[in-house]
């Protein structure tokens, strides 16, 4: 098999394990707060056991991003790091305790930490042309797991039954449910999940092949695959530092790559301008759509008297939109840069915002009229969503090194981490005064906005701006 097929089969594993997180997400989430009562549990019991999740995410996430980094591998890793959340869905089974279940989720979300890992290889293995795409569809697989995760929890509500000790039920089944799909996910991985070569490292071994003996050019050149008959020079410049190097490669892969933080300091780093505005995006705009996402289920039962069946068909609808709308920037990032479509995604976010203040905040005119303008400001929320967030990704891989990019990513994700807990906890205690919690979330959308405005020229990948001048100064 060559490493275009095996390239597609890693990202299809890929795909399903950011579906099985979203799966987990929608499993989970509508049932913990019940059982967290069946334990006895304070109310502050269900803030924890969210964050908690997001919490250990956050903390292994630079760590499982610096292993990454170090030894130029992600199958271990995710491997690895499966087993917490297969260990951290049983202990959710189990669940005697509380105690027992906020260890439950603090567990499992050492796992949702190898997503460093897994952006650092997918920046490695993609050209910077098609990473907006890619990451878009990575993203989308996510949004289908919590579209479709609902459908389980129609079965595993009528569980009643007994596993040996283990009481089977609508509570306890979700965490079992689970464990099972990590499990069958190990075996997805050590079957289809490949360690491929860079994409930059393949096009220097190719050169290297031509400069060695004119006479192979023609049988080597094809090893690049049928996906791959694009000019070498169209993946990543190739200096000739990086010739000198690619003859040993393969070796340094199997006894260990030379430390890739030998020159590193973070402060360098991630202290850029372009570096701050792309984590800043990223913090905003998780923290806006996990905000929004608290207040949502308390305005529909206040305005809309919605229950149970119409929250879950909402969800639904809003699902649908949003892996419509990864498809769609998916399409765009291939005809528009990626600074144009963060800067579009956040026009839109502004004038969600704005709409939501308008209108929702003190609605008036009749149940059609605000149930009309609550589906709109939704509608906009929504849509502006997969813009900022795919753009700021993928320009995040093209503005930060590539042989740092796991521990990089992980930061990110850390950042986005702390924004899923901060959210909620704001939106929580103002779901009764909107002005101030909608204004907070206007007010930091237009600071970002701002800030790439002013940064835009700087929201490029350097190598493409090096490469073209040093073209032009050959010309």
């Amino acid at each position: 098999m060559d490493n275009h097929h095996k390239r597609n089969l890693t990202f299809l594993t890929i795909g399903l394990i950011f579906m099985l997180s979203g799966i987990e997400y929608a499993v989970i989430l509508p049932t913990i707060w019940s059982y967290l009562q069946i334990l006895e549990a304070p109310p502050y019991f269900l803030g924890l056991g969210l964050s908690a999740f997001s919490l250990s995410g956050l903390l292994t996430g630079p760590l499982f991003g610096f292993w990454s980094d170090r030894s130029k591998t992600t199958k271990s890793i995710i491997l690895f790091s499966n087993i917490f959340e297969i260990f951290g869905n049983f202990l959710y089974f189990i669940g005697y305790s509380k105690w027992l279940l906020l260890s439950s989720r603090l567990v499992a979300g050492v796992g949702a930490g190898a997503g460093s890992s897994i952006f650092g290889f997918l920046t490695r293995s993609t050209r910077p042309e098609e990473r907006a795409g890619i990451f878009a569809a990575i993203m989308a697989c996510r949004q289908v797991g919590l579209l479709v995760g609902p459908a389980f929890n129609l079965f595993l509500r009528l569980c009643d039954f007994r596993l040996g000790p283990f009481v089977v039920n609508k509570y306890t089944s979700p965490g079992i449910f689970m464990c099972l799909l990590w499990v069958l996910l190990q075996f997805v991985v050590l079957a289809m999940y490949w360690d491929v070569p860079p994409i930059s490292s393949e096009g220097a071994a190719v050169i290297m092949e031509m400069k060695q003996g004119e006479e192979e050019e023609g049988e080597e050149v094809p090893l690049m695959g049928s996906a791959d008959e694009e000019p070498v020079h169209t993946y990543k410049a190739v200096h000739s530092d990086q010739l000198e190097t690619s003859a040993s490669s393969e070796p340094q892969s199997v006894r260990g790559a030379p430390n890739p933080f030998k020159h590193f300091s973070a402060s360098r780093e991630f202290m850029r301008e372009e570096v701050v505005v792309l984590l800043t995006a990223e913090f905003i705009t998780l923290f806006n759509q996990t905000a929004l996402e608290t207040m949502v289920t308390p305005m529909t039962q206040r305005y809309f008297s919605f229950g149970e069946l119409g929250n879950s068909l909402m969800y639904s609808l809003c699902g649908v939109e949003v892996i419509l709308g990864f498809f769609f920037v998916r399409w765009l990032s291939r005809k528009v840069a990626d600074r144009a479509v963060l800067a579009m995604g956040l026009v839109i976010c502004c004038t969600a915002c704005i709409w939501c203040l308008v209108f929702l905040c003190n609605p008036r005119g009749g149940y059609g009229w605000e149930l009309s303008a609550f589906i709109i400001g939704v509608f906009l929320q929504l849509l502006g969503l997969p813009f900022v967030a795919v753009s700021q990704v993928s320009l995040f891989s093209k503005v930060t090194a590539e042989k740092t990019q796991g521990f990089s990513q992980g930061v990110r994700r850390s950042v986005g981490g702390l924004a899923t807990i901060l959210g909620p906890l704001w939106a929580g205690g103002l779901t009764n005064n909107l002005y101030i919690m909608l204004g907070m979330m206007l007010a930091l959308l237009v600071m970002i906005t701002v800030m790439t405005a002013l940064s835009y020229e700087r929201l490029t990948e350097p190598r493409a701006v090096e490469s073209a001048q040093s073209s032009d100064s050959g010309g």
